[in-house]
């Protein structure tokens, strides 16, 4: 008789992850290298993750490439090579890609295959995941690498569905190729990828009428093809990149501003925003003075600087003025980064709909209605962003100890120790979840920050033959506070932000991310480490 088929590792895994992004695949490494099994379900026809699904125009990193990379494996980086300062899109997922087959990790992923639901079995002491095709897949531990902007809320525009039109959503782009030549196109949301998007679809559309709600800060990319030999000198002293990276509070190496802005004569403080401007790029500006992100008046001069930028980029006054943030201060909305939005608007056939001043009404059969009119459209680009940080973990509801839902334990906002598991989720772990540095940071450092730490308390719990890890109520009581006294000591809750929920209507309010920095986070999970992961409860049942 043939014998019979050896089991698949994948029939009893050690590990279930959601999501194959760059936080799924370096889960699956590290989990290989400390001997366990791992499977990874993955909703899109491929890996990648963001950058799977984020194909719009313009689509593009805000920040550079050589930082925005795995550092596990010095020699995946000195082998790999960039072609921008700050990745585009197909770049960067072709890097995914090469990691994915360098390392062998595709063979622990499940593609087409979307998580419908999880429920912790308290007697078998396993997370099972139900499919959307009804499959159930079980394993003693259940990680969630959904990303923290992957899933787009929903419009809020009226009426899509008697537009006439092609309807297309940013963060659901179709993977062929889509031509807006001769086309009237209105784009509706001026985030992160209605900034990138709005300037190549000028490049090609007949007519791009943007609608805007709220004016956002936007600095320059200074995007470019990398230099000879810029590659090989930063490559040279990786390691030593790397490791101050890790302890910077971006995850971005740089300098630390010791002084406020207003300590400085005017002529100084102006010139070093400018050379931050002109050098391009998220953080510069940010950390020319100590105080942009704490002290109204500060942050006023940067704001101030910004706004008078934008008012020499763009020829008409009135589209200046609609354009200049002047509703929350520099920093507390996730300032953007462009190449060529402002000047777009110099463009024959580009016009701003000021919806602050004109009210948008929805979408009609021959373009969008606002209060004042209609303006005709053949296409429709929604860029009206995500349901941050919490959205793909509220998506898939996981029913914990008791059959209790995510949903109710986050009632009232999301409460989770040290950003990374939940009191009463027995062996669930987010990755970079709510009240980590997450989106305040370098993803990738952060990232890898997470993955590490949350595998190395995996294995510290197998190798004490202890079947269950749980975040203690109390702990996760004090940190969640933690996070909230910190992000009160700053200007960010100022602003109505996806950072605190305000983008989605009925979100609780509360500020998600860790705003203490990567070094002083990276600090606290060591500490926890050391003590024998103080806070966390460690059972056989």
């Amino acid at each position: 008789m043939p014998s019979a088929p050896r089991p698949s590792p994948h029939d009893r895994p050690d590990v279930l992850v959601v999501g194959a992004g760059f936080a799924g695949l370096y889960l699956l490494h590290r989990l290989r290298e400390l001997g366990m099994r791992a499977l990874a379900l993955e909703a899109g026809a491929g890996i990648g993750g963001t950058w799977y699904w984020n194909r719009y125009p313009g689509a593009r990193c805000d920040v550079e490439s050589m930082d925005y990379s795995y550092s596990f494996d010095p020699a995946l980086e000195q082998e790999w090579s960039w072609t921008r300062r700050y990745p585009g899109q197909a770049e960067i997922l072709g890097y995914i890609e090469h990691v994915a087959d360098r390392f062998d990790l595709r063979r622990d992923v499940r593609t087409r295959t979307r998580a419908a639901s999880a429920a912790w079995d308290a007697s078998d002491r396993l997370w099972r995941v139900r499919t959307e095709a009804g499959d159930t897949c079980a394993a003693p531990y259940l990680v969630m690498a959904t990303g923290c902007l992957s899933v787009p809320k929903a419009p809020g525009v009226e009426g899509l569905e008697r537009f006439g039109g092609r309807v297309f959503h940013t963060g659901r782009w179709p993977h062929e190729e889509v031509s807006f030549a001769g086309r009237r196109v209105a784009v509706i949301g001026t985030g992160s990828s209605g900034i990138q998007a709005v300037p190549v679809i000028a490049e090609e559309a007949a007519e791009v009428t943007v609608f805007q709600r709220t004016a956002n800060f936007s600095l320059p990319a200074n995007d470019r093809p990398l230099a000879p030999g810029e590659q090989e000198e930063l490559k040279a002293r990786y390691r030593e990149h790397r490791a101050q990276a890790r302890r910077s509070p971006t995850g971005i190496p740089g300098p630390r501003a010791g002084r406020s802005a207003l300590e400085v004569p005017e002529a100084e403080r102006t010139a070093a925003y400018r050379h931050a401007w002109e050098h391009g790029g998220l953080f510069g500006m940010l950390r020319s003075y100590s105080d942009l992100t704490t002290d109204a008046d500060a942050n006023a001069t940067a704001a101030d600087f910004i706004r008078a930028r934008i008012s020499e980029a763009v020829d008409d006054p009135a589209t200046a003025e609609a354009l200049s943030p002047r509703t929350h201060p520099f920093g507390t909305k996730r300032p953007c980064i462009d190449s060529g939005y402002y000047t777009a608007f110099n463009r024959e056939g580009v016009r701003l709909v000021d919806l602050r001043a004109e009210p948008l009404a929805g979408a009609v059969p021959g373009g969008v209605a606002t209060a004042r009119g209609e303006y005709p459209a053949d296409d429709l680009v929604l860029a009206t962003g995500y349901d941050a940080m919490t959205g793909a973990l509220t998506a898939l509801d996981p029913h914990g100890r008791d059959g209790v839902p995510l949903r109710r334990a986050w009632a009232g906002g999301p409460a989770a120790h040290l950003g990374a598991a939940v009191a009463g989720f027995p062996n669930l772990f987010t990755v970079t979840g709510p009240g980590s540095p997450s989106v305040l940071s370098n993803m990738v450092v952060s990232i890898e920050q997470h993955v590490e730490w949350i595998t190395d308390l995996i294995a510290w719990a197998r190798d004490r033959g202890t079947g269950v890890v749980e975040a203690e109520p109390a702990a996760q009581r004090w940190w969640t506070d933690h996070v909230q006294e910190v992000a009160a000591a700053t200007l960010f809750p100022r602003a109505d932000s996806w950072y605190t929920g305000a983008n989605v209507p009925g979100k609780p309010r509360v500020f998600l991310p860790y705003p203490g920095g990567v070094d002083v986070y990276r600090d606290v999970l060591e500490g926890v480490a050391s003590s024998g992961y103080e806070g966390f409860r460690l059972s056989r049942a």
